[in-house]
């Protein structure tokens, strides 16, 4: 008996997968499926990969390429993630197109930007034009949330506020769009499963509420939500910057130096995003932000000015 490989073309799309950072991030306890409740607000910024997909090759494969522009090459799990969106879309779809993906990088990998998410969440959008499955939003949203928690928010992209543990959410008006953000992510990466190892530690211990351990008490939920008015009037807070701030490493005192460094340059609100490593200061001004550029660069780290980005990036189809 023969067998007959099928090999087929068809359609090309193009999409930005854009980073966030977190506004926000109270972390909650330990549910029963190992995952923590949240209560955060996620914003999406123009920092973003890019993905070009080719519908070529024989039915199933999936042949991805990697272009990293950032000077940190580090895949952790961005590509694993990008196969994986692949295989659950055609797990649920019945697409069997043969895909040529190319990936180009320009997200830092362990810096709490969700590269990798932001990544799994464009492969479903663009399989879900290439296909013309025309699934729901709601269905892309089961899908995605198998596939990490930060997922689901960058189907939707610009501002949200998100809880649950990243399945719940409501999206809000995004920040002014003069503001500008200014990422510095430290030459050293952070592992999220071990942030929050270190964050329930800290709360056994008894520290949390000694000198910021602010989150583990209070919520903003309560109160409306609004990302309106100067950012240095914000009541926002991330409950693993006092928990790495507490720890008496090399690490912990990069975080501290950062923060006061884009505050004395400027900076109306500084914060840590996710579990970090990439803290961000946000500036009223262009001008205050790049010399606050200039001096992070002169330091090594990695610098990126970004602006806020009002709306989800869209899937372009050329046939």
């Amino acid at each position: 008996m023969s067998f007959v490989e099928t090999h087929r073309t068809g359609p090309k799309c193009t999409i930005e997968a854009p980073c966030k950072i977190n506004l926000h991030l109270k972390i909650g306890d330990k549910r029963p499926d190992g995952f923590h409740e949240l209560e955060s607000i996620f914003t999406s910024l123009s920092l973003s990969d890019s993905l070009r997909f080719e519908c070529d090759g024989r039915e199933g494969d999936c042949k991805l390429s990697v272009k990293w522009e950032v000077s940190e090459i580090n895949i952790l799990n961005e590509e694993n993630l990008v196969y994986r969106a692949v295989s659950l879309f055609r797990e649920k779809t019945g697409f069997d197109f043969g895909l040529r993906i190319k990936l180009v990088k320009c997200i830092p990998a362990g810096a709490g930007l969700g590269g990798g998410s932001s990544d799994a969440a464009s492969v479903l959008l663009a399989l879900n034009s290439l296909a013309k499955t025309n699934l729901s939003i709601e269905k892309l949203k089961e899908m995605a949330l198998q596939l990490g928690s930060d997922v689901p928010f960058f189907l939707y992209g610009g501002a949200a506020f998100v809880s649950g543990r990243g399945e719940f959410i409501e999206t809000i008006a995004p920040p002014d769009e003069r503001l500008w953000v200014l990422l510095v992510k430290p030459p050293f990466f952070s592992d999220t499963s071990s942030a929050f190892g270190l964050l329930d530690k800290f709360r056994e211990s008894g520290k949390a509420g000694e000198g910021g351990g602010k989150g583990s008490t209070d919520t903003i939920r309560t109160r409306p939500v609004s990302l309106e008015g100067d950012p240095a009037k914000w009541p926002f807070f991330n409950d693993f910057l006092p928990v790495f701030l507490a720890e008496n490493s090399v690490n912990g005192r990069s975080y501290q130096h950062l923060l006061e460094t884009l505050k004395s340059s400027g900076a109306s609100f500084i914060g840590l995003s996710g579990a970090g490593s990439c803290c961000f200061g946000i500036f009223n001004n262009k001008k205050a932000a790049r010399s606050a550029e200039k001096i992070q660069i002169d330091k090594g780290n990695f610098v990126r000015l970004a602006f806020f980005l009002a709306n989800k990036p869209k899937p372009v189809v050329e046939y």
